[in-house]
């Protein structure tokens, strides 16, 4: 079936449709991975966006449950050159037809997604829409902005309902799940943590009442500029324990230190993405998926660890007095490369538990 993706600005693409037919609005952003894209999908930071694949070829080695990053996906749609209609592997479960069906995705294929990626980098991450019914660009264009002029919170959507408790014999560790990716919680795991995961908004009293040896702020979707009250709530457990955060935890916990974020041109979605660690001189090749960053020299009390090659924004800090670590990028690295790992195991030093995993 005939589908077109339609910006807000009125620029349109035309190409076939995948999955489920109808409707689908988000802001489109452009993923850079080559493979990863089971992980990518059901990763509940993309909440509230529809996903380009710069890489061609998309879904040839199907879907399986072991690869994704939550119990569903997240994505509102998906965006590709070419979907694999055979796809051929030993792992595979379902094919990307299916799969999307299954799980009433709407995608686009058969488009130019060089130049959609190109106009992005130009312009700006934007909102849109994949539609496959018969409707006028004018008409679709104004769903667009009365979509976006409606104020949700993606975290409330992603975030656990109830505690949970995941058992191990190590380190007890209290996880606010801002969206957390399944990757965060296995290499966790692997560090034998006794893991006691958290609704978004519990309060600091209630994460203090079991007494954690360190507290992890997890990554999710949507502007940390709207979620006051988890950055209110971060600052009053400054100090009682070890802290670290990821993506939208870490800009929370530089916002509850007094800093302030602000909104990249496109964003940052990958696995290639450079990153330089000030403590060791090393560059890293690290996996990212944010689209707001902090501003640098936010506070006095904290020191810049980590800087984007690429553009300079902050990928990582410490606090000087406080056992405090945090980075932007994604150091459980699924999809993408392992080279950022050892947070995990800079992040158990800080609570003293077992950093061999």
């Amino acid at each position: 079936m005939k589908a077109r993706l339609v910006l807000e600005d009125g620029t349109v693409f035309m190409g076939n449709s995948f999955g489920a037919q109808g409707e689908a609005l988000g802001e489109v952003v452009f993923n850079t991975c080559m493979t990863g894209y089971e992980e990518i999908l059901t990763d509940p930071s993309y909440k509230g966006q529809m996903v380009t694949m710069t890489y061609p070829l998309i879904g040839n080695y199907g879907f399986n449950n072991i690869d994704k990053e939550s119990f569903k996906p997240h994505v509102n749609g998906f965006i590709v050159k070419e979907i694999c209609a055979a796809h051929s592997n030993w792992r595979g479960e379902i094919s990307p037809e299916d799969y999307f069906k299954e799980y009433n995705i709407i995608g686009i294929k058969d488009i130019d997604t060089r130049r959609l990626t190109k106009h992005i980098r130009k312009f700006g991450s934007m909102n849109g829409i994949i539609s496959t019914k018969d409707e006028g660009i004018e008409d679709l264009v104004k769903k667009i902005r009365e979509k976006a002029a409606v104020k949700i919170n993606p975290v409330k959507e992603v975030s656990t309902i109830k505690k949970y408790h995941i058992e191990g014999k190590g380190k007890k560790i209290a996880v606010l799940d801002f969206g957390v990716k399944q990757n965060i919680l296995r290499l966790l795991q692997d560090r034998d943590c006794d893991l006691h995961v958290f609704p978004y908004d519990t309060s600091f009293e209630e994460v203090l009442k079991i007494n954690p040896d360190g507290i992890l702020l997890s990554n999710g979707p949507g502007d940390p500029e709207d979620l006051p009250e988890a950055a209110e709530n971060i600052k009053k457990l400054l100090g009682k324990k070890p802290i670290m955060g990821i993506c939208l935890g870490h800009q929370l916990l530089g916002i509850a230190l007094g800093g302030k974020t602000y909104k990249l041109k496109f964003g940052h979605h990958g696995g290639n993405h450079p990153v330089k660690d000030y403590t060791t001189g090393r560059i890293y090749i690290t996996s990212q998926n944010h689209n707001y960053a902090l501003k640098n020299g936010f506070s006095d009390d904290v020191v810049i660890t980590h800087i984007n090659v690429n553009d300079n924004t902050v990928e990582g800090f410490r606090h000087k007095s406080l056992p405090v670590i945090s980075v932007q990028y994604h150091p459980e690295a699924a999809p993408g490369p392992q080279d950022s790992n050892y947070v995990f195991d800079d992040f158990m030093k800080m609570v003293g538990g077992n950093s061999n995993a």
